[in-house]
């Protein structure tokens, strides 16, 4: 990947790519497909594990460390998208419609949405 690329957000899409094609690999020689393999419940505790570490590095270690973090969280979350079939494109329209919204406007419209649906449920 060139200097370029891996300073543009494509890098990214790629990323998902060939995260995606290590699907068929052998859980033996790929560290993807051995996470794909184990399932979505192991792979969030990943990315658990990994936003915890990119916490930590915010708070107490250089800022190389953090940049390394993110880079695994992204990568951790990128394979749980793949195991759950959810697209970067997908996660990128949902950006896109919050654009322009508060925050706090709407994470009040999510909270209005989920009392909607338990009122339903009940």
């Amino acid at each position: 990947m060139s200097k370029t690329k891996a300073r543009d957000g494509r890098v990214l899409e790629a990323l998902f790519a060939t995260i995606a094609s290590r699907r068929r690999a052998d859980p033996k020689t790929s560290y993807t497909a051995k996470l794909l393999a184990r399932g979505a419940g192991k792979i969030g505790d990943k990315v658990i594990e990994e936003a915890a570490e990119v916490a930590a590095a915010a708070l107490k270690e250089t800022r190389p460390r953090v940049v390394a973090e993110s880079a695994d969280v992204l990568y951790h979350l990128l394979v749980l998208w793949a195991a759950r079939g959810v697209k970067p494109a997908m996660v990128w329209a949902e950006l896109a419609r919050r654009e322009g919204l508060s925050g706090i406007a709407e994470k009040k419209a999510r909270s209005q949405k989920t009392k909607k649906k338990t009122r339903k449920a009940r």
